[in-house]
């Protein structure tokens, strides 16, 4: 089934992992073999390793980029060379895509969330339904935290035309992991395009502030109320309720506190804000910083938040027709995996300011995309 290997510069653009996870996932989904060279050529630390910036953080989630390769390699039984901690140049030669359990182990706090986006798409065009085992950090630095991937991403993504269960089982937090979410969907014949250009007014605010193991009960509240003040400085007439929790001992592995705020628009569109704490970071920072990070994404006037841009483009490519969706600033992750849709799975993207009047004094753009119309060989 192998055709002729695609080369790929890890370098470029974004530099990170972002590269590997977009074109191993294009590579399998197309059968076709891939070389990714110079990985991470850009970073402080070259090679395969985290899933982060920050040089401590770099060291304790190295296998993050591991096990996202390895569970690709897993779903199709395909071949992987170069896939160990500093490796510059991985090559990878797919095979066919089988459902069935699945389970890929960061063994750190790295990503649950970034093992789903890689494998997601795979899975989609599999033989039969799978269950995606994923063990890591749920709510970690330099990533979505699961919250924002049940909450915004997968409404979202489901206008696609497949729906998934995420089952959270425990909460992983920095630097420990040891967190467990199940994820199990059904494989589809196509996916339809999307067309999400129409923002709609907001219509709800709502939110949760969580603390984890040791951390008390009045860091939740005063994250809570620290983001409700500041939205309320901005938006006057909308009630907003953000939950302080408490996750249960038998949820929750390690220490960790945070907040997720969701808006919700009348036409179903959805942004977030969020934002995790750190040692000697107090509470009412981490709260307001999450709200700033909420209030700017609703400024842009796009109909998805800057985190969920990037992770549409493969979606968009693989669909059956032209999918739009409206956006503020484009991202370096998004210019990222539209550059590598296209090279590897040949889709045409379109990025254009946006014209409509009420977005003129805006940063809006539309990116379009014809879509390659993959069919799932199996169904």
């Amino acid at each position: 089934m192998a055709g002729p290997r695609v080369e790929v510069d890890g370098s470029i653009m974004e530099g990170g992992g972002q590269i590997l996870r977009v074109s191993t996932a294009l590579s399998c989904l197309l059968g076709l073999p891939l070389r990714v060279q110079k990985i991470r050529a850009g970073r402080s630390t070259p090679g395969l390793s985290s899933g982060g910036w920050k040089s401590k953080i770099k060291v304790l989630t190295r296998p993050q980029h591991l096990s996202g390769l390895e569970m690709i390699r897993d779903l199709c039984d395909g071949q992987l060379e170069g896939a160990e901690i500093g490796s510059t140049e991985i090559t990878f030669t797919p095979e066919k895509i089988k459902g069935g359990i699945h389970t890929a182990d960061t063994k750190t706090a790295g990503s649950v969330c970034l093992l789903m986006q890689v494998s997601m798409p795979c899975v989609l065009f599999a033989a039969s339904p799978s269950e995606l085992h994923l063990k890591g950090g749920t709510n970690a630095e330099m990533a979505p935290q699961i919250d924002y991937t049940v909450m915004v991403f997968k409404p979202i993504v489901e206008k696609f035309g497949f729906v998934f269960n995420c089952d959270i089982k425990t909460r992983g937090y920095y630097p420990k992991g040891g967190g467990e979410v199940i994820v199990r969907m059904s494989p589809v014949k196509q996916l339809n395009p999307v067309n999400l250009t129409d923002r709609g007014c907001v219509t709800k605010i709502y939110g949760r502030a969580f603390v984890a193991g040791v951390l008390p009960f009045k860091v939740a509240k005063d994250m809570a109320a620290a983001a409700v003040r500041c939205i309320r400085k901005e938006i006057r007439d909308l009630y907003v309720n953000i939950q302080p929790v408490q996750e249960p001992k038998d949820q929750a592995f390690g220490n960790g506190n945070g907040i997720i705020i969701i808006a919700e628009t009348s036409t179903g569109c959805l942004f977030a804000g969020s934002s995790l704490g750190k040692r000697g970071v107090n509470a009412d920072k981490v709260g307001i910083e999450a709200a700033e990070m909420l209030l700017a994404n609703l400024r842009h006037g796009g109909t998805v938040d800057e985190y969920l841009q990037d992770q549409l483009i493969v979606f968009m490519a693989l669909a059956n027709g032209v999918s739009r969706i409206k956006t503020g600033p484009v991202t370096l992750h998004t210019q990222t995996a539209i550059h590598f849709a296209e090279q590897i799975a040949k889709a045409k993207f379109i990025v254009k300011k946006s014209e409509d009047e009420e977005d003129a004094a805006k940063d809006t753009y539309i990116i379009e995309c014809q879509g390659i119309g993959m069919t799932n060989p199996n169904l």
